[in-house]
């Protein structure tokens, strides 16, 4: 029997029931804060998309920001494989793990693991090491699941990465692999990673802009010295550095900001706030 993950955060972080699922998307796509409408495969797509930044709240409040990513990649058509590259929040298992088997269960189904580009990824980067434990618990890969099944239903399988360390060099080297490996591939790659937690509008503002504009120029080197000068409290910091250097290894000419807001421009509470973003970054 193959090993089968189960969700950790359906009736949480999403709707736990398939319909209430699918409507509660739906309702991101078409949110304000959205794109305003629900997207339509491009079967015959450019594919011109390299890789995507979402946040990966509950989706009440990061949603609407992460259908703005989704839709951009409906249109662009779609791949065969995702990769999924997010932080370890619970701790658990090897620094840097992926999974080489089996299945990921969400309300709209399976996802298949694909066994064949972890393993390459593995090979190729010397620091990924195969865990599955490390994703037991973990949201940040989950939550876009959901997102890709109601875009391509299981015509898609993935693979994901889970970062505990986050260091540059690290990020680089991870960069460098997915670039390897995904270089004759129908890939894209997600990084899953909220913006500044915590703080009062202005200051979540201001300092998410800055290292939001280093990833538009992509500069993993600048993006990381924003983070640590200015103390931005992004979770996902490293999955975020390890796409910009595989975008570019994969031909990446340009990146744009597609939505970036907050939870208090959802909630109104604009007191102490967490920062979402969408970013796109394409051949």
């Amino acid at each position: 029997m193959p090993q089968v993950r189960l969700p950790s955060v359906a009736g949480a972080f999403y709707e736990g029931k398939a319909e209430a699922l699918k409507d509660q998307i739906k309702y991101c796509f078409l949110h304000k804060l959205g794109p305003r409408r629900i997207p339509k495969v491009n079967e015959a797509g450019p594919r011109r998309i390299i890789g995507l930044i979402c946040p990966h709240a509950g989706y009440e409040y990061s949603g609407p920001v992460a259908a703005n990513a989704y839709y951009e990649l409906a249109l662009d058509g779609k791949p065969d494989t995702v990769v999924i590259l997010g932080p370890n929040h619970r701790g658990y298992g090897s620094p840097l793990a992926t999974a080489h088997e089996g299945f990921w269960r969400t309300p709209l189904g399976e996802v298949e693991v694909d066994g064949e580009t972890a393993k390459a990824i593995v090979h190729e980067s010397r620091l990924v090491d195969i865990d599955h434990f490390a994703h037991l618990e973990e949201h940040s890969i989950e939550v876009q699941l959901p997102f890709l099944q109601y875009l391509y239903g299981s015509e898609f399988k993935f693979a994901p990465i889970c970062f505990q360390i986050q260091d540059l060099a690290s990020a680089v080297e991870v960069g460098k692999a997915l670039a390897a490996v995904l270089a004759s591939e129908n890939a894209v790659v997600i990084a899953s990673s909220d913006m500044t937690h915590y703080e009062p509008q202005r200051n979540a503002v201001a300092k998410d802009t800055a290292a939001l504009k280093a990833a538009e120029a992509m500069d993993e080197k600048r993006f990381y010295s924003s983070i640590e000068k200015q103390n931005v409290t992004a979770c996902g910091y490293g999955p975020i550095a390890a796409l910009i250097v595989a975008a570019k290894g994969l031909g990446a000419k340009e990146a744009e900001l597609l939505c970036y807001k907050t939870s208090g421009d959802i909630t109104g509470d604009y007191s102490s706030v967490v920062g979402y973003a969408a970013l796109c970054f394409k051949k």
